[in-house]
């Protein structure tokens, strides 16, 4: 017995590491400049050819497989660090810094992000016979497991769908819920049940989440927001951080900083019109938490950029 359970193990090794082989040379044939692309439909990869500085972005409920390389992902004041052993799941939409770590010309960091829509996880969630997450779990909006060797030959026929149009229309949404129920059965299930239960305190967060993004550039009145969500002042901010790793002031300000940058980057905007665009009315104080969460001034940091930018074209 202890012979077969060792070739079995020796076969599942050799399968994952086939695999990941694989994962890497199809996501590298796919994406031969570095950059993000959506080739299908919630499926966008990544090419990278060095390591990168810090990159504020929003990211929505999805799942993150590394093909190569590796990568760090910020969330307030915690890390999460991940690797092709890897998966990161997220949950809730919000702003996040991530970091690639390892990248080379001659050893990429390639990875994939799948979108993981509410409904559908529903879907699968009530076809799977899952009403309600067996005992607590985890509400952070972000976390990393292992990558087990059936969500990884998953992710793999998901990724050969590029080169097959035609069978794309029909195994994509196949193979997507075939994921969603790995990941539901899987170490973060009762998180990703989160997403889609209206038990509990996630959902409420979520809406303020989709409240503070829509109206990131108004006032933030917490007591309206708490009591149209039926929670107490003191339980809105405990709940919300636990979720998001910030408070809701704090995920105010980082949303109308990023829209800032983007502003002045996009649109050409001077620091203090892209300041009054996100709902700062001074100038000053603008300045100091805008140096405070990118490092540099605001029209530093906009020419840094695009200096970078004109460097690396591709990236």
């Amino acid at each position: 017995m202890d012979v077969m359970n060792h070739q079995q193990a020796e076969r599942e090794a050799e399968l994952m590491q086939a695999n990941r082989e694989e994962l890497v040379e199809r996501i590298g044939r796919a994406l031969r400049e570095d950059g993000t692309v959506q080739l299908l439909q919630g499926l966008h990869l990544s090419r990278c050819s060095l390591p990168l500085k810090p990159v504020h972005s929003v990211l929505e409920p999805s799942v993150c497989v590394i093909a190569q390389g590796s990568k760090e992902v910020l969330l307030g004041d915690s890390r999460y660090r991940y690797d092709p052993s890897q998966y990161l799941l997220a949950t809730v939409e919000l702003p996040r810094v991530s970091q690639v770590l390892e990248a080379s010309k001659e050893r990429p960091y390639l990875s994939l992000r799948l979108e993981l829509a509410p409904t559908l996880v529903s879907s699968v969630l009530v076809e799977a016979g899952h009403s309600s997450p067996p005992g607590h779990a985890d509400v952070r909006a972000i976390a990393v497991s292992p990558l087990d060797g059936n969500l990884l030959d998953a992710f793999v026929r998901l990724v050969r769908l590029l080169d097959s149009p035609a069978e794309a229309r029909v195994l994509l949404p196949l193979i997507t819920r075939e994921i969603i129920y790995r990941l539901l059965m899987g170490e973060q299930g009762g998180r990703l049940r989160h997403l889609a239960l209206q038990g509990g305190y996630t959902p409420h967060i979520a809406r303020a989440v989709g409240r503070l993004r829509q109206d990131f550039d108004q006032p933030l009145h917490i007591e309206e927001l708490a009591r149209e969500l039926g929670m107490s002042v003191s339980g809105f901010h405990h709940h919300f951080k636990a979720v998001t790793a910030m408070s809701p002031l704090q995920f105010q300000k980082r949303l109308r900083l990023q829209e800032a940058r983007r502003l002045m980057l996009g649109e050409d905007l001077d620091a203090a019109s892209a300041a009054y665009r996100v709902g700062y009315h001074d100038a000053s104080h603008f300045n100091r938490e805008y140096k405070s969460l990118f490092g540099v001034p605001p029209m530093r940091d906009v020419q840094r950029l695009r200096e970078e930018a004109l460097a690396f074209p591709s990236r």
